[in-house]
């Protein structure tokens, strides 16, 4: 009897303990503080955005986020090595986010280092879960600068059935011969 009673006991703590506990992951926390300059990314004032985050980073030196958009902001302002410096700052505090390593990538075979890139570019596929074909259309494009046309072929296909319309027009290029059907 005791222990049945126990055991409700400490059912009903279980209970309310996983409804109290806050289950945001840091990165959540972080997208949600740093809303304004994320939405001004996404609005393409990356001169303002990429101040803002760079104060972030200042305030919040641990924040992966932080890190990642002033790495995307760097990426889109053409400076590749600071790009990957603060992209490599953000895997190294969270190595879960796959845009950063897609981000990284662009940035290695924008300063034409195609092995480098093509690594971060797998690593971005792992991690998006089969779901952007963006990872698979860059994974491609290193594919075929390191010379391994048929897998970047089977990646282009990939992204097609995701549905990157970049990729099909890739396909249709020299050095891919087979064609191309879109459902």
């Amino acid at each position: 009897m005791e222990v049945a009673l126990l055991c409700l006991f400490f059912v009903v703590y279980l209970t309310i303990r996983y409804y109290l506990v806050d289950h945001d992951t840091p990165s959540d926390k972080d997208r949600n503080r740093f809303r304004k300059g994320i939405e001004q990314v996404s609005n393409r004032k990356i001169t303002e955005a990429h101040r803002y985050f760079d104060e972030a980073v200042r305030q919040y030196p641990k924040s992966a986020i932080a890190y990642a958009y002033r790495g995307k902001c760097q990426l889109i302002q053409e400076n590749y090595y600071s790009a990957i410096y603060d992209l490599t700052q953000a895997i190294s505090r969270d190595n879960t986010l796959a845009e950063c390593y897609l981000d990284r990538g662009i940035a290695y075979y924008k300063i034409d280092q195609f092995n480098d890139a093509f690594r971060e570019f797998d690593k971005a596929v792992w991690h998006f879960r089969d779901e952007q074909p963006d990872a698979y259309r860059w994974r491609a494009l290193a594919r075929i600068q390191v010379r391994q046309l048929p897998q970047a072929e089977s990646d282009l296909r990939r992204a097609v059935s995701l549905g990157d319309e970049n990729s099909f027009h890739l396909l249709l290029q020299p050095p891919f011969t087979k064609p191309v059907y879109q459902k």
